[in-house]
């Protein structure tokens, strides 16, 4: 059998095992298709994974294609690959995956329509798979071998109680004090249970998040710990603080940092019009992806107790004891942009409250209420 073996660090084995046993539950003949770049890190972690898969004797194949940033399109032969329907979809980049030319312009007919031939195939239930844009060797080997079946029970208990909520009210000690509207949302647990068609999310996975219901966020986040720019993810230095009114940010005030989001953000809007213009976005479409580079697109819950802030979104965004919101597009595919930009706040206090008023915490200054 032929194998990667010696081609990469042995200490991601585990790891390795890991995603493809407890995540994945891969099996015998199963088509595995793992979309990478040749960068260090992104391509020995992909190498062990196709070893791991071939020991479950499945059917993997490797792709590897130039490193994608935010606002780039994925190779032809990538949405070409994707487009056959493997069994599991795999992206483990450098960055991101890119998107989907073809999405973008003409879309993919479904439950809804989708931008992006990846999000098409596991929302519709064809395949399960798992993305790690921007992994490392060192985030892998710490963050993907983990007690699952924790993570999974802490994951349930946070849906559940968003499913019953109409808002969420989140304060922390940095200044955020923000209400979001979650009736009609779907949580998406990111517990690393990726075991059936349909279900996929991040490696290393550790987050429940939901999509604001339209218009309903209002109050002020003040994002503290780290954040996704146009330029890369930095650990915040001094608050970046929003206002936020109907679901879009209305100010931004701090120091360079904020300035930075604000130009990230302007970016976003900027990029969507020129996508408009030259077909890549569907013109009708395009005010709306400009417009929707304010709006808050997800709020998130950090689960896995073996994450840190490395200053990497991938990880920082499982951080037991955080929650972080995106500034950009949601997963709900009703407020669609170019960027999709999270930012973490540390320590929050966390109550759902339904329609009758009655409230239930879910974590307080950064601990679940059931530890």
């Amino acid at each position: 059998m032929d194998t990667f073996e010696g081609s990469y660090d042995r200490a991601l084995v585990q790891g390795a095992r890991a995603a493809v046993r407890d995540v994945l539950a891969v099996r015998k003949d199963d088509r595995v298709l793992i979309i990478s770049n040749p960068t260090t890190d992104v391509r020995e972690i992909s190498m062990a994974v196709y070893d791991a898969a071939l020991e479950a004797r499945a059917a993997p194949t490797l792709l590897f294609q130039r490193g994608k940033g935010q606002f780039d399109l994925a190779e032809e032969e990538v949405i070409k690959a994707l487009s056959s329907a493997p069994d599991i979809a795999l992206s483990i980049s450098q960055d991101k995956l890119g998107k989907d030319r073809w999405g973008l312009s003409h879309g993919y007919k479904g439950k809804r329509t989708y931008d992006h031939i990846y999000d098409m195939l596991y929302e519709e239930k064809k395949i399960r798979g798992f993305w790690s844009p921007g992994i490392t060797r060192d985030m892998f080997r710490r963050t993907v071998p983990i007690d699952y079946t924790q993570l999974r029970s802490d994951a349930a208990k946070v849906s559940k109680l968003l499913l019953w909520a109409d808002r969420v009210r989140v304060t922390a000690p940095g200044g955020t004090d923000l209400t979001i509207g979650v009736k009609g949302r779907k949580p998406r647990p990111d517990d690393g249970d990726f075991r059936k068609p349909g279900l996929a999310g991040n490696i290393p996975s550790g987050e429940v998040y939901v999509s604001p219901a339209l218009g309903t966020t209002e109050g002020i986040i003040a994002f503290d710990g780290s954040i996704v720019l146009n330029e890369g993810e930095i650990v915040i230095r001094r608050s970046i603080v929003t206002e936020v009114k109907d679901g879009y940010i209305t100010s931004i005030s701090g120091g360079s940092e904020a300035l930075k989001l604000e130009e990230s953000i302007r970016l976003g809007a900027k990029k969507a019009l020129e996508a408009g213009k030259k077909g890549t976005i569907r013109p009708s479409k395009a005010p709306a992806y400009a417009r929707n580079a304010k709006s808050i697109g997800e709020l998130g819950i950090g689960l896995n107790r073996k994450a840190k802030i490395v200053a990497n979104m991938l990880e920082d965004e499982k951080v037991y004891g955080t929650c972080h919101f995106a500034v950009g597009s949601n997963y709900d595919g009703d407020a669609e942009a170019l960027i999709h930009l999270d930012g973490l706040v540390k320590r929050p206090t966390i109550v759902a409250v339904n329609t009758k008023g009655e409230e239930k915490t879910m974590m307080t200054d950064g601990r679940l209420v059931w530890d």
